[in-house]
């Protein structure tokens, strides 16, 4: 774990900026094919989802072979911004295809179509890694 507390003084005030750390890394499946979203004037997006599973076992043995395993999936939006990045990503992530995302984790607010505030947790990518044979084999 890093330990190191980096601060910087401004000369111009008295705030002292301490070094933090926002950084994701998921591996998983593409649920779904990526789409590209353009909202007016700003750069387009492209967007997924990702899947990634959690797996334990249960019972009275838990640190042996015997038991039931039981598995929780849970789904992220990973959203590309970067223009090289963005675009590959639209090309050659496909739904089902095996892909390690790194990245930075964002909160956001939106409203809904009946007009419902709701919160958002999006991985800001800022590299992707493509894992599956299929994919390799195209890029």
């Amino acid at each position: 774990m890093l330990r190191q507390l980096v601060r910087y003084r401004s000369s111009e005030t008295s705030l002292i900026l301490e070094r933090s750390i926002n950084r994701v890394q998921l591996l998983g499946r593409v649920g779904q094919d990526p789409v590209m979203r353009q909202v007016e004037g700003r750069n387009p997006v492209t967007i997924f989802s990702l899947a990634t599973n959690e797996m334990w076992r249960t019972g009275e043995r838990e640190t042996t072979s015997s038991g039931d395993i039981s598995q929780k999936t849970t789904w992220h939006r990973v959203s590309v911004f970067k223009p090289g990045l963005r675009d590959v990503a639209y090309q050659y992530v496909k739904k089902g295809s095996r892909i390690l995302v790194e990245g930075k984790l964002d909160y956001g607010e939106y409203v809904d179509k009946n007009q419902v505030r709701r919160q958002a947790t999006t991985i800001i990518a800022d590299n992707i890694v493509f894992l599956s044979d299929n994919i390799r084999e195209r890029t």
